[in-house]
């Protein structure tokens, strides 16, 4: 009996040990590559499971050094497997969060700035998929990276203090293993893409580390271009000469990227909307020119195009929004309320108080507590789009002996996952939104949609279209000659929608019923018409501020080149 026990040990504890190699095996090998920061550190590659099977030179070189330490420094050792797991399991954090990150954003996942969209994250999921399978998600990844933090350290603790104790055996397992990898690696054998010995890891940990020296240089280029703007010095009666007495509302669509308007399987719908909203338009008196933005950000982060379009600065990330936030960088916003505007936001995504909104100097800011909302939740969104610009309507532009007004409206009903696209009602009926009772229950979920990238794919397309109609709706219903809209998305939606090198190209247009303010804007040489062609021009996002102050009367030249902080 005591025999078999201890069969059944020796089995169990050989089983441990198997499973403790192939745990530091996937480790190292999480099918992830982040390509040098001197070719394109925005730019990932995935690789196919047939890189969990490739030999990892780290590994290697691990076993090697503890077994060449003498017995007397078993503590060091034991230090080595504890520090070496903990390293292998923020290696493997990381490049999980690469692959999230580069099907959400087309960029891998930056340690020193992206944990500080945590709460954003939170927010997102519980707001996207509900607050029990959002949290449900959260969890299991919390719980997935304390099991790596644990596990991984006991798993190189557990190989060390076997190879120690069959110290000759794994001395010989390791030339073996080592002259096979030197063996790969000389005659570049491959599988399908990649090659079999690997030496991956210890790159993407070199690379994660030797970034922040260039981020933290960053920071302070991008800081000393914040504060370095002329148009501070311009006084209020030059500014925006040519916008005198027209309500000017930036109408941000989020996810419109370029792939809605062309090469899609749903750019043919969004492409009829707009050439619908064309005729309509030319029926109401309106004309448009349009082109594209290329955005500072890709599949979310919407915050940072808004601010790169305000600000005239190329926002990519959470470190320059906050640089920016907390300097005196003239905005948009700001710009009009200096030249005698009223300017408000209407920011229906936002559930609390928005400190950073106080940068932007807005006279008002409507958000889902206070726009007067009285329907249901549409999923992420908090309430339809067709109803944030009727409420932007009766609570500013119908009100009599009014300044003129400035206002960035943010519609968010085509926000990822893309479920529970609202129904167009009449505009007569949209009221306090109470009539959009019982409506989300008739619509697909989340749970409907995501399974099948066929079906994302064509529910990001309807989306687009619902937030366009919503739109033009509003323009034919209430618009007037003093009413200019600069119409534009954001950024491109995400990968599983937008597929493999998109770019990060958005479409923007200027509508309006005067051909004064169309032809202020000419030496744009922009198309007409709401849908630009394929060779549009296309100006970075942070362009866009100097070039629309300069033709509607703010002449002051602040040079974005000189403020991007590149």
């Amino acid at each position: 009996m005591r025999a078999v026990q201890q069969n059944w040990r020796s089995v169990a504890a050989g089983a441990l040990t198997v499973l403790a190699a192939l745990l530091v095996l996937l480790a190292l090998n999480i099918p992830i590559q982040v390509v040098p920061e001197e070719v394109d550190r925005d730019t990932f590659v995935p690789l196919p499971l047939e890189s969990f099977a490739r030999l990892p030179l780290e590994a290697l070189a691990f076993f090697a050094l503890v077994l060449a330490l003498p017995a007397r420094l078993g503590r060091v050792r034991t230090v080595l497997a504890v520090v070496g797991g903990i390293v292998l399991a923020l290696s493997s954090i990381f490049k999980i969060l690469d692959i999230g990150f580069g099907q959400a954003l087309n960029r891998p996942f930056d340690p020193l700035i992206d944990w500080t969209y945590g709460r954003e994250l939170v927010e997102l999921l519980r707001d996207s998929f509900g607050a029990g399978p959002g949290t449900v998600i959260l969890i299991v990844g919390a719980l997935l990276a304390v099991a790596l933090l644990v596990l991984l350290p006991l798993a190189l603790l557990r190989l060390t203090r076997v190879a120690v104790r069959h110290r000759r055996r794994a001395w010989q397992a390791l030339a073996a293993l080592t002259s096979l990898w030197l063996i790969l690696a000389v005659l570049d054998v491959r599988g399908d893409t990649r090659e079999l010995a690997s030496s991956d890891t210890a790159g993407y940990v070199y690379g994660q580390v030797s970034r922040i020296p260039s981020e933290l240089r960053d920071q302070q280029r991008f800081a000393a271009a914040a504060e370095n703007d002329p148009l501070r010095e311009v006084p209020p009666h030059q500014l925006l000469t040519g916008l005198r007495g027209k309500d000017v509302l930036f109408v941000f669509v989020e996810s419109y990227g370029r792939a809605a308007v062309e090469g899609s399987s749903f750019s043919p719908g969004v492409a009829g909307v707009l050439a619908s909203g064309d005729r309509q338009l030319a029926r109401a008196g309106f004309s448009s020119r349009s082109a594209y933005l290329t955005s500072s950000t890709f599949g979310a982060l919407s915050w940072l195009a808004h601010a790169t379009l305000q600000s005239g600065l190329w926002v990519d990330s959470q470190q320059r929004y906050d640089l920016l936030v907390t300097g005196s960088r003239l905005t948009l916003s700001q710009v009009f309320g200096r030249a005698g505007w009223r300017t408000v936001t209407v920011v229906p995504a936002n559930t609390r108080d928005w400190p950073q909104g106080e940068f932007y100097k807005y006279d008002h800011i409507y958000d889902s507590r206070n726009i007067g909302y009285e329907g249901p939740r549409f999923g992420y969104p908090t309430m339809p789009d067709q109803f944030t610009l009727d409420a932007l309507q009766h609570l500013e532009l119908a009100k009599e002996d009014r300044r003129p007004l400035m206002a960035e409206v943010d519609l968010i009903t085509s926000h990822a996952p893309w479920s529970r696209i609202p129904r167009m009602i009449d505009q007569s009926d949209v009221g306090d939104g109470s009539v959009y009772e019982g409506m989300p229950e008739e619509l697909p979920s989340a749970g409907d949609i995501w399974p099948d990238p066929r079906r994302i794919r064509t529910a990001y397309g309807q989306s687009i279209e619902y937030s366009l109609r919503a739109t033009l709706r509003f323009l034919t219903t209430y618009g007037d000659d003093d009413l200019v809209v600069v119409m534009l998305g954001d950024h491109q939606p995400a990968t599983v929608v937008s597929g493999e090198d998109a770019g990060r190209d958005v479409p923007i247009s200027v509508i309006s019923r005067d051909p004064d303010v169309l032809d202020a804007i000419s030496g744009w040489e922009w198309d007409e018409g709401l849908h630009p062609a394929s060779d549009a021009p296309v100006w970075r996002m942070d362009a866009f501020r100097d070039r629309f102050l300069a033709a509607y009367g703010s002449s002051e030249e602040t040079g974005s080149d000189a403020a991007d902080g590149r």
